[in-house]
């Protein structure tokens, strides 16, 4: 019983997330004006705001239930909000992809998507960040941090030295990886009206779905992906290099 409910709240979690998917790239698949993209922002984002009270009641109803691994969603919020604190804005240096990853190794995914969504939202509230853009981060965090919990060997900590090293190469690998793509998912969902109309890089209202790709490409490359992203990336794989090893290890110490 208890494991056909958790794998319904599972499926209601990926529901949801997909339709949040959705929202973030409606302008492939809509037509609109920039301006009227513009004024459909509001109505967007208070579509993703259920979305994501419904997962995370999900979440703390299903998996995250006992005291002690509350207790340690809260210190990695609170230290995951520091670090975006102190982080955010420095020439895109940001470190909170390094809390939220080994969170997720440590803890799992589920434990990871509440992490990624939590620390935005709390930072947000502290940073004085809350705009229209949270709701998406929220989300797009939170998968960060699930994904982490999703790669192979999570249930089978490494015991030698040479195990743990290809772990972290696969976390710093996974690290640059979704500092890429979150900066582009990112970047989707405002693009209609990030530039101006009649560019090689502009929503083309009504255009063909390889059209639009082949513009958000460009625009993404040039505005995200050569510079914050790239920085973000390198950031998180040398983070991840340099304490991945012993906080995982302090992560999983306290799990047990």
């Amino acid at each position: 019983m208890m494991t056909r409910l958790s794998s319904l709240r599972t499926s209601f979690v990926v529901a949801a997330s997909l339709m949040a998917l959705a929202a973030f790239a409606w302008p492939l698949f809509t037509s609109a004006l920039p301006t009227q993209a513009q004024a459909a922002v509001p109505f967007v984002v208070f579509a993703v705001v259920p979305l994501l009270v419904v997962v995370m009641s999900l979440i703390l109803d299903g998996s995250i239930t006992s005291s002690k691994t509350l207790a340690l969603l809260g210190l990695l919020t609170a230290v995951g909000t520091a670090v975006r604190i102190a982080s955010t804005g420095v020439g895109g240096f940001e470190a909170v992809f390094i809390v939220l990853i080994l969170g997720g190794r440590a803890f799992g995914a589920r434990f990871g998507f509440l992490l990624g969504m939590l620390t935005i939202a709390l930072s947000s509230v502290l940073w004085g960040g809350f705009g229209p853009w949270t709701a998406f981060q929220m989300f797009a965090a939170g998968w960060v941090g699930a994904g982490a919990g999703l790669l192979p060997g999570r249930n089978t900590p490494p015991t030698d030295k040479s195990s743990r090293l290809k772990e972290i190469v696969m976390l710093a690998f996974y690290g640059v990886c979704a500092s890429y793509l979150f900066g582009a998912i990112m970047n989707l969902w405002f693009w209609p009206f990030g530039v101006g109309p009649d560019t090689d890089i502009s929503y083309v209202p009504g255009g063909s779905l390889f059209e639009n790709l082949r513009h958000f490409a460009v625009y993404t490359l040039l505005t995200s992906t050569l510079t914050w992203d790239t920085v973000r990336a390198i950031t998180t794989a040398v983070g991840l290099a340099l304490i991945g090893a012993p906080a995982l290890k302090a992560l999983r110490r306290a799990k047990l």
